[in-house]
């Protein structure tokens, strides 16, 4: 099963989606935050495009495990995409998964021009693929 993933922010939402047999997450695309409903209706549709059985949608928590402020957007944006589809949606912890983008790149030798470009389908995919780590474990 193919399951998305969305690192939602306040300018950009990262897309991930994982490989068919549910092991391996990569980059999709990013898309611009419009509105509530316009970022769950589009994500909505790409997750019935590439036929994806689940969505994980990313929430920042505190160091005592509650949603920060944007965490507790993404909540409500698992409430409005909900709405929009029969796809079950998740929430997934999101902890660190911009820097580990940075990282990555940093590790990679791109250089400072290009890596100054958004990171935000590369989070979603740290993201995804450390849900689908989790999942292989059980």
């Amino acid at each position: 099963m193919r399951i998305l993933a969305v690192d939602p922010g306040l300018k950009r939402l990262g897309l991930a989606l994982s490989d068919p047999t549910g092991t391996i997450a990569r980059p999709l695309m990013i898309l611009s935050h419009v509105s509530r409903v316009v970022d769950a209706i589009a994500v909505a549709r790409q997750a019935e495009f590439n036929e994806a059985g689940m969505i994980v949608v990313g929430q920042s928590l505190d160091e005592d495990g509650q949603p920060t402020l944007e965490g507790r957007h993404s909540a409500r944006f698992v409430v409005t995409l909900r709405m929009q589809t029969n796809i079950p949606v998740i929430l997934w912890d999101e902890a660190f998964t911009t820097q580990d983008a940075r990282a990555i790149r940093l590790a990679q030798g791109v250089s400072r021009r290009r890596r100054s470009g958004h990171l935000d389908d590369v989070a979603a995919a740290i993201q995804l693929q450390s849900y689908l780590d989790t999942q292989h474990k059980m």
